[in-house]
């Protein structure tokens, strides 16, 4: 057994924020245990072996265990190396007066028996909602941000695909923080649901959070921001800013214009009163051409007021690639699966169940839209809104 104790001061944190704490693998070595105790704060886990990055879990886990056929939600399972490991404990909330710690490792020659898991009903969806489309393509309902018992969400991840296909979801994005240990499941849990499973990962630090989609491996949260924008880039992903205006998680990663990412979470759950115009006008700056927009419900737990599908964010896609159609910027976001729409196709502007709102131009120019299935010539790129005459937004349109 390897003991790390002492105290974390708050120049502590200020001098690094993340600490790596050392202990040797064996040869023989079937699975480690760490268990990590404090009195006050907040401290993250994680940790990494002389291969690279094998978990993380920050604040949501205070054990942890990593074995060649199972690991803790969070962890990757495999052979372990022999060699030097190293315990991550993230500084991220640590008083005046210092956080007193002890990390206690343990090795085992015994593997650890993966649990069963009972697999939830599978679900009825809702009939899907006939939306106009570009020939060969559809539209898609998703949710681009969400989280499992892989971070600090209260479902697994069938669990989670189950909820997604009942609220009438077409795909959705699983982005736990700073890990990727959810992707092996995503297939089957989204074969068993109904549902397309995108893969992400919400890159999660003290100045702010991103989300990048697709299958691209982990990527180092240590690394300075415009890294992960290339190289998610560099393996077919996206990288999108999250909730650039949400209270100690906004933004503050210094950014030079020409690595900001085209994508950005404008509708999150923290927009809740939608006359605020604060997202609007920081996309209007972030980026030289604006940006594409996006929404998630950064849903974790169903008792909490976030659901599933609000904001739905649309995607116009051929032949189900969620991907390729975030890609090429073909976005609409509405409030729910059933709300009022507005569509750029073929063209045109399609605004659907929107009678009596204000359709409102990136360049600022206002019509009233009367009817419920209104067709308006598009002059433009740009991000375009409908809003009520009290000045809500009820939907986005890239």
């Amino acid at each position: 057994m390897t003991v790390h104790r002492g105290r974390w001061s708050l120049e502590d944190r200020l001098e690094r924020g993340l600490r790596e704490l050392p202990f040797d693998v064996p040869p023989g070595t079937a699975s480690i245990t760490v268990e990590l105790s404090y009195e006050g704060g907040v401290i993250d886990l994680g940790c990494h072996g002389p291969d690279g990055f094998r978990g993380w879990s920050g604040g949501a886990r205070l054990q942890y265990t990593v074995g060649a056929e199972w690991a803790t939600p969070g962890y990757l399972p495999g052979e372990l190396e022999p060699g030097t490991w190293h315990v991550w404990l993230g500084l991220h909330r640590i008083p005046p007066d210092g956080v007193p710690y002890e990390v206690r490792v343990t090795t085992s020659t015994s593997s650890t028996p993966r649990p069963d898991e009972t697999l939830p009903p599978r679900p009825e969806r809702p009939p899907r909602r006939d939306l106009p489309a570009s020939d060969g393509m559809r539209w898609l309902a998703g949710d681009l941000h969400s989280h499992t018992v892989h971070s600090d969400g209260a479902l697994t991840v069938h669990e989670l695909a189950c909820l997604a296909a009942s609220r009438g979801l077409d795909y959705l994005a699983v982005t736990d923080h700073n890990t990727v240990s959810h992707h092996a499941v995503l297939p089957a849990a989204g074969a068993y649901a109904g549902i397309t499973l995108l893969p992400g990962q919400e890159v999660t630090t003290d100045l702010g959070h991103a989300n990048v989609f697709g299958d691209t491996g982990w990527v180092d949260f240590r690394r300075p921001s415009a890294d992960w924008a290339a190289f998610a880039d560099a393996r077919g992903g996206l990288m999108s800013i999250n909730h650039p205006l949400s209270g100690d998680c906004a933004w503050r990663h210094p950014l030079a214009a020409a690595a900001r990412p085209r994508f950005a979470e404008i509708w999150h759950p923290t927009w809740w009163d939608r006359r605020w115009g604060a997202p609007l006008a920081w996309a209007d700056v972030w980026r030289p051409g604006g940006v594409v927009p996006l929404g998630g419900s950064d849903f974790h737990d169903p008792d909490q007021f976030k659901n599933l599908g609000e904001p739905v964010t649309w995607v116009l896609a051929e032949d189900g690639d969620v991907l390729g159609g975030l890609a090429a910027g073909r976005t609409s976001i509405s409030a729910g699966p059933d709300a009022p729409v507005l569509l750029r196709v073929d063209g045109e502007l399609i605004a659907i169940g929107a009678d009596g709102t204000v359709l409102v131009r990136p360049d600022g120019r206002r019509a009233a839209v009367r009817g419920d299935r209104v067709r308006i010539p598009a002059d433009g790129p740009g991000m375009h809104r409908l809003e009520t005459h009290e000045n809500e937004v009820i939907a986005l349109c890239g």
